[in-house]
This record gives structure tokens, sequence and C-alpha cells, in this order.
């Protein structure tokens, strides 16, 4: 798969695109009726550029076309609606010449743009129209690769209800979670040690069948995964607990997707994870507790009394619990960083920060272990208890993120495995 990354400018033109469409494509009356809906297109480019990454809010995420003229992407709106205003926010390929058109049926298309002189970038075109389905057809690549939107943006009104109805009776908590078993161990880790096998501490694994030190993105989609909701391809791997120095295992590992950390208003705004994102959590060569107060160990059952950075001492017919909760405010941009963690951050004040502005699902770790006694006789592969750390590779459908995300987490539902209240 070839790579093409953004430019700094023009990423950062498609992330205040995003921040300000509302305002700037439509007029106050209008509405943004693709975010979210169903997506399809005549070819992509892999598993990792789906058409639903074009609706899914996201600007960090893409489709991308085969290598060939034409093509085309497809947007259901759910019902008929009065279109207004399209905006294609396109990557660097884009197309010279296409089309936008409209239909009731998905079968008659009516046009309501088109050109043989496009320039690529952002472009918010004013239309007139209705229909239940929107269409572009690209007939002419303005590059060798082929085409590439970031955004497939369609406004007016009517179309299906963007916001789900919450249910009767349901619990008012924002989470959908994935319950993933251990999976399997080795001394590997693809994000701090890419293709290098052994070069890590021993790690243990939960979600895809498959990771090892060469894993990639395209990879995960098209490997199994022991999680529940089997859809979650995505990998999670900790450092592998030791007693007396023999590796112990959770009997559970669950990792919950919340809303949290940030105020009522920002949680509606949730974005989903890009397909691909990397995030590590806690610190894996803290000397003390003082140096990773965002791992706590506690006992199930037992209160959590006195929870630590630290193991502690639980009593019989307890077990011995690890939490760990990840950054949630990204910065709209990279699927990692040098440090592998530079592009996350924590919210501050129940906001993010400027310089990540952009709210994804706060990611929680929770994994409980059949032991109790005597602390001392633990340790982690990475050392003691306070260097529990954490690793998140995305590889979840974007369109099943990106319904859980608008389901559960924006209007604030607690969620199961299946995504649904």
């Amino acid at each position: 798969m070839r790579k093409r990354p953004l430019l700094a400018a023009a990423a950062a033109a498609v992330l205040a695109a995003y921040v300000l469409t509302a305002a700037t494509a439509a007029s106050a009356a209008d509405t943004l009726l693709s975010q979210g809906r169903s997506a399809t297109a005549s070819s992509t480019e892999s598993a990792a550029f789906p058409a639903g990454n074009a609706v899914d809010g996201n600007p960090a995420t893409r489709w991308s076309s085969a290598f060939s003229d034409p093509q085309w992407l497809q947007v259901d709106l759910g019902a008929s609606a009065t279109i207004t205003s399209v905006v294609l926010d396109w990557e660097a390929a884009y197309a010279r010449s296409f089309t936008v058109q409209a239909s009731a049926t998905g079968s008659a298309w009516s046009t309501l743009y088109s050109t043989t002189t496009g320039a690529g970038g952002r472009q918010a075109l004013t239309v007139s129209g209705a229909g239940r389905y929107v269409r572009l057809t690209t007939t002419a690549r303005a590059t060798q690769w082929g085409v590439s939107l970031t955004e497939f943006q369609v406004y007016g009104t009517g179309g299906g209800a963007t916001t789900p109805t919450i249910p009767p009776g349901a619990v008012r908590v924002a989470e959908f979670l994935a319950d993933c078993p251990f999976s399997h161990r080795l001394p590997d880790d693809p994000i701090v040690f890419p293709n290098l096998p052994g070069a890590s501490h021993m790690h243990s694994f939960f979600g895809s069948v498959a990771t090892n030190a060469s894993t990639t993105v395209e990879q995960l989609i098209n490997a199994n995964s022991n999680c529940n909701p089997s859809v979650d391809r995505s990998s999670y791997w900790i450092p592998t607990l030791y007693r007396d120095n023999v590796p112990v295992e959770p009997v559970t590992g669950i990792f919950y997707y919340l809303g949290e950390g940030v105020s009522d208003a920002l949680i509606a705004q949730t974005q989903p994870f890009p397909v691909g994102l990397r995030v590590v959590a806690g610190n894996a060569k803290a000397t003390g507790p003082a140096d990773n107060t965002i791992a706590r160990w506690s006992c199930l059952h037992a209160g959590e009394v006195n929870p630590s950075s630290n193991f502690v001492n639980c009593p019989a017919g307890s077990m011995l619990e690890s939490y760990l909760d990840f950054p949630h405010c990204w910065d709209g941009r990279n699927l990692d960083s040098a440090d592998h963690k530079s592009h996350m951050a924590y919210p501050v004040g129940n906001a993010c920060p400027a310089s990540h502005p952009v709210v994804v699902p706060k990611l929680r770790q929770v994994m409980r272990y059949p032991v109790t006694g005597d602390p001392s006789r633990l340790r982690l592969a990475s050392g003691a208890g306070y260097t529990m750390h954490g690793d998140f590779f995305n590889a979840w459908p974007a369109q099943e993120m990106a319904r859980r995300v608008n389901d559960c987490i924006r209007i604030i539902v607690k969620c199961g495995v299946d995504g649904r209240p």
C-alpha cells in the first residue's frame, strides 16, 4: 500500500473545516444530514479506507478508491431530504472532473453539480435538489492515485433522524464495551518496537489473535478476533503478570469505551477513533508510584479500599484488579507519534486542550487476575506494579465504531457489547 500523508498545512485546514463546517457550509437553518449514515463506494484502495470514513465526522480518516476512472461514493440520508449544499474535503488525491447527483430511489439520478476543472482542497458547493441518496461520481483523476475524500458532507433539511432516541429506562451512562479474553503471549510490541520480534518485554495480547511485532492495521482488519463483539478487530496488550515467576493471565479482559472526563456538551461532540490509531497509556519506565498515577490496582469485591498504583494485598475470595484509563483528546491529525503519546492528551478542567481538540471515547482497560495475598510475590514483565501500561491498536470497522459513538456515547446511554442499550 502506498503512503501518501497529508501535508501539515492541509491537515490543519481539514481540522479547521471539521470544526467550522456547520457555521460555514450552510445557512443556520440547514442540518448536516450525512454524518454517520450508510455509505457505499465503487471501490476501496484497501480495507483501511472504507466508504464510511467519508461520513464519520473524523478529518483524519478517509475513503480512498482504486487507481482507476470512473469511481463513485454514495450516501443514504435515511429519508427524502431537501439538499442545499455539499462539502467535499479532498485528500491530496482529488478529481478534476466529477458530478454530484441526488436520487429518490438510488436508480434515477438528477445532477446537482458538475465540473471538469476541480482544484481539490475543500469545496463547499451550493446546490438545489431533493432525494434520499446523494452520489459523487468522478471521471478524471488529478493524480496517479485513486480519488480520496476525508469528508463528504450533505446539508439541507429532512432526511432520517440523525440523533437516536433515548429508549425508555435506558441507563444514562455514556458507554459501550468489548469483552476480549487473553489470546497469546509474545515479547513483541508492534507500536513501540515495530518489525523487531523479541525486542520487548513479555506482553499478553487480547482481541486480535494474530498480533505480533510486524502487525499492520490492514492485517488486523483481516485477522480473526476473540472479542465479543467479534467485529472489533483491534489489538490490546499489557505487560505479563508473574507470580513467583510463573505467568498469570487475567480471567477477564474488558475494554470500556466511555464518555466522561469532559462536559456533557463535549461528550455530544465525541468523534469515533480513526482506523489505525495507536495509543499507549501508563508508564513502563516508572521508578515509583508517583510516576504512573493513572495505573490503579485494587481488589474485586473489597470496596476498592485504598486503590494504589502498585500491587495490593487482596483477601481470599477476591481477585486482583487492574484499571487503566487511556487519554481521550486527540490532535486530529496523527495516528501515532514518535513517543507514541504526544498525539493524545488527557482532558484538563473538563475540556480538551487546544493542541488536542478532538474528543474521542475514553478507553478504560479492566483486568481481573486470579491472584490474592502477598503482593511481594508479584511482578510485571516491565517491573513493579506501578509500571503497568496498556497499548491499543484500533481496527474497529469505521461504521461500527461511528454507530456506537452516535447511539451510546453522544446521547449518554449505557450499551452492551452489541452497541445497543
